[in-house]
C-alpha cells in the first residue's frame, strides 16, 4: 500500500508541473524555473528520500520522472524553460505514450525558422577555440543541452510525419537537422563533439533516415544526395555506423534501377578515381566494407561479398573479383564456393585450363561427392 501511494503521489506531483507547463505554452509566456522547481533538488529525489522505500519502487517511477529531471538540468543553467523547449519536451512525452498524433501537433508548434539561428550560433561558439579578452563574447545563446533537446523534437516530428505516411515532410524535417549542423560548420564536426553524446546520436539517426524517408517518398535522386552527404561530409560517424550507410547505399545503387550522377567532390586529389556510374560506385562502396573487415574493423557480413560478386560480374570484371575471393582470409567462405566462384571467373576470363584445375582440386575432396553443378561445368569446359 505504501508503494502504491508513493508511486500516486509521484504522478500527482507530475501532473501539476505538465500543467503549469501546457499553460505556458499557451499563453505563449516563459516558464521560470522557480515554478516548477521549489529547490535546487529534483522533486522526484527528493520525494524518494523522504519516503525511504526501496530501490525498486524508485525504477517503477523513474521512466515518469526522468524527462522532468533531465529539463531541470537544462533549465539550471539559464534559469527559464522558453516555449520552443517546453514543446519540445512535452512532444516527446507524447511521442513516448504512443500519442504520435498529439506528439506531431505539439511539435509543430515550434517555431523552426526562429530557433536555427540561435542553434547555429551555438554549435558554431562551440567550437570556436577560446581568444583572449573575448570570453563574454564566446557565450553562445542556448546550452548544447537545449540544442540536442531541439534536435531531438525535430528528428521525432519526423519519425511521427514518417508514422502517419507524410514521408516528403518528414524528409524535409530531417533535412533541417543536417543543414543547420553544416551551415555552423562548414568544415565538419570537431573532436570536441564527442562530448555531446546525445547530439552526436541524433545526428546518425538523421543520418541514417534522411535516405529511407527519400525513398519511401519516391525521390530516388534525394535519397542518393542523403547517402553521399552522409558519406562526404565529416560528420565523426563511429565504424558501424558509416558502414551501415555504405552498405545501404550500395544496395540501393545496384538495385533501385536509378541512374545516380558523378559525385561532385569539392576536394579531390589529382588523377583520383572518380565513380562514373551506379556499378562503379557501389564496388567501391563494397571494396571498402571488405577491405574494413580484413583489418578488423567490423565484423564480417556475407552479404558484402554477395554483392559484390554481383556488382564485378555485371561490370565484367571476373579477374578482378577472383583477385578478391583469393585474397579472402580463410574460414570466411567454405571451400567448395570459393573454389566454384574462382573456377566460373577464369572461365569467364578464357582460363578454360586454370578452372578446370580448380574443379578437379574441388572434386577430388570426398567431401564434395554430390557436386552437381561443379560437374556440369566442368563437362562444359
Amino acid at each position: 500500500m505504501r508503494v502504491k501511494y508513493w508511486i500516486y503521489k509521484q504522478k500527482i506531483s507530475l501532473s501539476l508541473r505538465l500543467r503549469k507547463m501546457m499553460k505556458c505554452i499557451c499563453s505563449g509566456e516563459q516558464l521560470r524555473i522557480e515554478d516548477i522547481i521549489p529547490s535546487s533538488e529534483s522533486l522526484a529525489t527528493r520525494d524518494y528520500s523522504a519516503s525511504g522505500y526501496s530501490s525498486r519502487a524508485g525504477d517503477d517511477a523513474k521512466a515518469d520522472t526522468s524527462n522532468i529531471e533531465e529539463a531541470e538540468s537544462s533549465l539550471r543553467e539559464s534559469g527559464i524553460l522558453n516555449y520552443e523547449e517546453a514543446r519540445a519536451l512535452l512532444g516527446r512525452l507524447e511521442y513516448q505514450k504512443g500519442n504520435i498524433e498529439a506528439a506531431l501537433h505539439v511539435f509543430e508548434g515550434i517555431d523552426i525558422a526562429a530557433v536555427v539561428p540561435k542553434i547555429k550560433l551555438s554549435i558554431a561558439r562551440r567550437c570556436e577555440i577560446p581568444r583572449r579578452n573575448s570570453l563574454s563574447d564566446a557565450i553562445p545563446p542556448m546550452s548544447m543541452h537545449a540544442v540536442s533537446l531541439l534536435f531531438e523534437a525535430i528528428l521525432l516530428k519526423a519519425i511521427s510525419l514518417q508514422a502517419l505516411g507524410r514521408f516528403t515532410e518528414a524528409a524535409q524535417s530531417c533535412t533541417v537537422i543536417l543543414d543547420t549542423v553544416e551551415s555552423a560548420l562548414p568544415d565538419g564536426l570537431h573532436e570536441n563533439f564527442s562530448a555531446d553524446c546525445k547530439l552526436l546520436e541524433t545526428l546518425n539517426k538523421a543520418m541514417e533516415l534522411l535516405p529511407e524517408l527519400w525513398k519511401l517518398a519516391c525521390a530516388p535522386q534525394e535519397a542518393i544526395l542523403s547517402y553521399r552527404r552522409a558519406l562526404l561530409y565529416r560528420w565523426n560517424l563511429d565504424v558501424e555506423t558509416r558502414s551501415k550507410i555504405e552498405k545501404q547505399y550500395a544496395i540501393f545503387l545496384l538495385y533501385s534501377g536509378t541512374d545516380a550522377a558523378p559525385p561532385n567532390l569539392r576536394a579531390q586529389a589529382e588523377g583520383s578515381f572518380i565513380p562514373r556510374n551506379n556499378i562503379e560506385e557501389a564496388i567501391l562502396l563494397l571494396l571498402v566494407l571488405l577491405r574494413r573487415y580484413i583489418v578488423n574493423k567490423i565484423v564480417w557480413d556475407p552479404s558484402i561479398l554477395d554483392h559484390l560478386c554481383f556488382a564485378l560480374s555485371i561490370a565484367g570484371e571476373f579477374r578482378a573479383l577472383a583477385h578478391q575471393v583469393e585474397e579472402l582470409l580463410p574460414g570466411i567462405v567454405v571451400r567448395r564456393q570459393k573454389y566454384t566462384t574462382l573456377a566460373l571467373c577464369y572461365y569467364a576470363e578464357g582460363d578454360d585450363m586454370v578452372s578446370l584445375n580448380l574443379l578437379r582440386n574441388l572434386m577430388n575432396n570426398r567431401d564434395n561427392e554430390n557436386g552437381i553443378f561443379e560437374l556440369l561445368l566442368a563437362a562444359k569446359i
